[in-house]
């Protein structure tokens, strides 16, 4: 009886670790409500042009105008590129990442880009809050896009 107890117990466990490892579930957010930033805000700013932080697309692709395209920061090679342009500015740089790739919920690239910028010591960065994706929440909004 012992030992179908503990084969029992051992499968569960397996299962248990198994599950785990295998949940879709991103790491929680690494920003505060606080630091994202509203697209119509930023695309304000942009029109403006008064008070654009400085803009990096830390995504596949750089679809706002002035952004800095660093690529994919999921990909170490893009990730040097990241701490080598941010090696290049103040500790208080006006910054804004952003991605657009997929929902927060699943994106590989901001969360790195937030705790870099945050180990970093950088005191106003920023996330453009895209929730969904940037066709849907600042293309088809109408907000300016790259030539």
């Amino acid at each position: 009886m012992k030992k179908i107890y503990s084969i029992s117990y051992c499968i569960t466990l397996l299962f248990l670790i198994t599950a785990c490892n295998h949940s879709s579930a991103q790491k929680p957010e690494n920003w505060t409500k606080d630091q994202l930033v509203e697209p119509a805000d930023l695309a304000n700013k942009i029109r403006v042009d008064k008070d654009v932080p400085v803009l990096i697309s830390v995504g596949p692709g750089a679809i706002i105008p002035n952004s800095i395209d660093i690529g994919s920061v999921n990909e170490d090679a893009n990730m040097r590129k990241f701490k080598e342009k941010l090696n290049q500015l103040p500790k208080s740089s006006n910054i804004v990442i952003y991605c657009g790739c997929c929902p927060f919920a699943r994106c590989p690239n901001v969360r790195p880009a937030i705790a870099y910028l945050k180990s970093q010591q950088f005191t106003d960065y920023h996330l453009l809050n895209i929730p969904n994706n940037i066709k849907t929440d600042w293309i088809s909004k109408g907000y300016p896009v790259a030539d």
